[in-house]
């Protein structure tokens, strides 16, 4: 295992292709010269240097669009941007603002740039009817990476650009069928639609756009490659399951930066879904200066971890709250490996039963999902200079099918105190067959279970005023090897104990 900084350093020489593409992507930027596409050519202009290619508009107005918010207009947009694809020249898709439109599903396509201009909003359909299927290949009751269509969608585009300060209103709440009071989460009807779903696009960006109350996933990338996503606002309901911000999904070369993100659950979830087509892996993924608000976990990893998922860094980010601050959720048999987690602070609750996680600072972990299930390794972690407040611990779980290894968490600093008034004294495992979902356990500031040459350097534990019992040490370890414990600031939840490390 390399030290922190020459980790870094490889993941930085990584990004620098990554940067590379977005920078070549970014020159292809449209000009603001434009042509439109129901006028005859623009008179020459006189240019005493060289001038960048004239932009075509289709402006969906022009191709019969209402743009009244009752009349359905995926059609008129489908006109749009079918004919601006065929364009051989540089092309927009305007959608002006000033108006709604109501649209189903529409199919992107390469080399547009499909802008929602000023106010302009999306107001999507609520009527199965006006949505495509889900992905090639799928069935009803598919995984939910798979089934129940999309609003924009896109298949092997080369050169998309989604960009403008408009926004899409994904009407949540119309979708649900009642509010369960017990468990504070909106219950799903059958058909409720993704926000976006790109499969195999390739020189992607999504730039300044807002969402809003996704009924479910939210920008779900499949298989893409070459991706700039950019200032996205994410303003999905706190209560409504499955609304997932960002899901880059078998993708790489991708890079998530200045997003602000609301959404009931994971923020940026990277993984890689079971498909009925294989997509490869998750790579050279750099999430960053990213500010997140959740009921699930803020950054994660899986739980969708059917092939690898390496060389991705999460770095200066605020997780205003969830359920988990950091997590990796290892269930399949993909690997994952070379991660980094830095510069990051998080506040991290309970919330009812069905929001998975609870209250965990960071959980790591690699538990089969289901009795038959092969699991992947997990390993070479760095977690470096992260700070927050939590109701549950710091977590780093193995299991017997897979021991988690050579993971470093470097000046990881975490409070921990009851903030709410669910039960503690749990970790939450959640998907998992073999073992139990909700596991009773005792609450330490870092948990380290079933893992191998696991360094905690310079941590620190506090405990909030009041502790409850089930507090326990700064530090239990069970059934490791090669555990490191250099410079850390804490002692136990409570004097009785004794001693502010416990290994058995």
């Amino acid at each position: 295992m390399n030290q922190p900084q020459d980790k870094a350093a490889l993941l930085s020489s990584r990004r620098k292709v990554l940067k590379t593409g977005a920078a070549f992507v970014g020159a292809a930027a449209l000009s603001p010269l434009y042509v439109f596409a129901s006028q005859g050519p623009a008179h020459p202009q006189p240019a005493p240097r060289a001038i960048a290619p004239q932009v075509k508009i289709f402006d969906v107005l022009k191709y019969g669009a209402a743009g009244d918010g009752k009349t359905l207009d995926s059609a008129a947009f489908q006109r749009a941007i079918d004919e601006a694809a065929a364009y051989a020249g540089k092309a927009q898709v305007l959608v002006r603002g000033g108006h709604k439109y109501l649209v189903g599903t529409i199919e992107l396509k390469g080399s547009i740039d499909f802008h929602l201009a000023d106010d302009a909003e999306l107001l999507i359909s609520t009527q199965r009817e006006d949505y495509r299927g889900g992905l090639p290949g799928s069935q009803n009751g598919d995984t939910m990476a798979a089934a129940l269509g999309a609003v924009i969608m896109a298949d092997h585009a080369q050169g998309l650009t989604i960009s403008g300060t408009g926004n899409i209103q994904g009407r949540a709440k119309e979708f649900m069928t009642r509010y369960d009071d017990a468990g504070g989460i909106w219950m799903p009807g059958p058909f409720r639609p993704k926000m976006f779903v790109l499969t195999g696009c390739k020189d992607l960006q999504v730039r300044d756009i807002t969402f809003a109350e996704a009924p479910n996933w939210g920008l779900h990338m499949l298989g893409c490659d070459g991706v700039l996503v950019d200032n996205v606002k994410v303003r999905n309901l706190l209560d409504v399951p499955n609304c997932d911000g960002i899901d880059p999904d078998h993708s790489r070369n991708v890079e998530i930066r200045n997003c602000n993100i609301t959404a009931g659950d994971d923020g940026v979830v990277i993984k890689c879904s079971r498909q009925p087509i294989d997509f490869g892996e998750c790579a050279n993924i750099h999430v960053h200066d990213c500010v997140i608000e959740t009921q699930d976990a803020g950054l994660k990893i899986g739980t969708e971890t059917t092939s690898d998922i390496h060389d991705i860094l999460f770095e200066r980010c605020h997780i205003k709250t969830a359920s988990r601050g950091l997590c990796i959720q290892l269930r399949d048999e993909g690997n994952i490996h070379d991660i980094i987690f830095r510069d990051i602070a998080f506040t991290s609750r309970f919330y009812g039963d069905p929001w998975w996680g609870r209250g965990e600072a960071i959980s790591f972990t690699a538990i089969p999902r289901t009795a038959t299930s092969k699991v992947g390794s997990l390993h070479d972690v760095i977690v470096q200079n992260v700070t927050g407040t939590a109701e549950n611990s710091v977590r780093v779980c193995g299991s017997e099918q897979s021991r988690v290894h050579d993971v470093i968490l470097d000046r990881v600093s975490v409070t921990l105190e009851r903030t709410t008034q669910f039960k503690g004294g749990l970790f939450d495992n959640r998907p998992t067959l073999p073992a139990n979902g909700i596991q009773p356990h005792d609450t330490p500031g870092f948990s380290i279970e079933h893992a191998d040459n696991v360094t905690l350097r310079n941590c620190a534990v506090a405990w909030g005023a009041n502790p409850p019992d089930a507090f326990s040490y700064a530090v239990e370890a069970k059934d490791t090897t090669g555990l490191k414990i250099e410079g850390l600031k804490g002692g136990p939840a409570h004097a009785s104990l004794g001693k502010a490390v416990s290994i058995s």
